[in-house]
């Protein structure tokens, strides 16, 4: 790269990437939060549906992406929080590169780690309602992508929108959880499938639902983001 050109968008995208992968390397707090409040989540959802195992299994799918939801707003929240301190945030908008590259960053930094957790609280959920995956291991690897995705992008955004506000902890959630219910209906149905099997092959529709959330919202991210960052 040479002197005084401002890098790309992709190679921004991944210096930051990469810083905010290093700093949750370094300290795990968040990390480490997300995976114990997601196990405590299905617990609770266990105790809750009660020791039958039927309705354990066939609530599996949706008592995971409920898991995985529910958890996140403490990543989103968390990876703004992160910016507002020293004026970080301040000095990203001075750097000479694309606004839209800290989207990019933070959706996929935010995504990785929601991947990671689920498969992390995956092998404790298939322990507390016995379930198997039927069509192995691929089809719900695909299904934790394309859902971490869905919640990820959309949800940095809003992310973004409520740090500003003084009850930004409440004003996320308020925001996301609404539009997230068609990605998430998508996310638990695909689950449930890769989990009792697709007799009635399902299981693409599903994911083509899922895939088409995500295009719709990382692509209306990546349009709005720099409007929010002025704002």
């Amino acid at each position: 790269m040479s002197a005084g050109r401002p890098p790309s968008l992709l190679g921004a995208t991944w210096v930051l990437v990469r810083k905010d992968l290093l700093l949750e390397w370094r300290t795990r707090a968040r990390a480490n939060a997300l995976v114990f409040f997601a196990l405590a989540t299905l617990l609770l959802f266990s105790f809750a549906l009660g020791p039958d195992t039927t309705i354990l299994r066939r609530a599996a799918g949706g008592t995971l992406w409920l898991a995985i939801l529910l958890a996140s707003v403490l990543a989103l929240g968390e990876s703004f929080r992160v910016e507002q301190e020293n004026a970080a945030l301040d000095g990203l908008r001075l750097a000479p590169a694309d606004a839209r590259a800290l989207f990019l960053a933070k959706s996929l930094a935010n995504a990785l780690l929601l991947m990671l957790l689920g498969a992390v609280i995956l092998p404790v959920l298939a322990a507390l309602a016995g379930v198997t995956l039927v069509q192995g291991p691929g089809p719900m690897a695909v299904v934790l992508v394309l859902g971490a995705l869905a919640i990820a992008g959309p949800g940095t955004l809003y992310a973004a929108i409520s740090s500003q506000a003084r009850a930004r902890d409440v004003l996320l959630p308020l925001l996301l959880f609404p539009l997230l219910i068609p990605a998430l209906v998508a996310a638990a149905k695909a689950t449930s499938l890769v989990f009792e099997g697709d007799p009635m092959l399902q299981f693409q529709s599903w994911l083509g639902l899922l895939a088409g959330f995500d295009l719709v919202y990382w692509s209306l991210g990546f349009v709005l983001f720099p409007r929010v960052l002025e704002d």
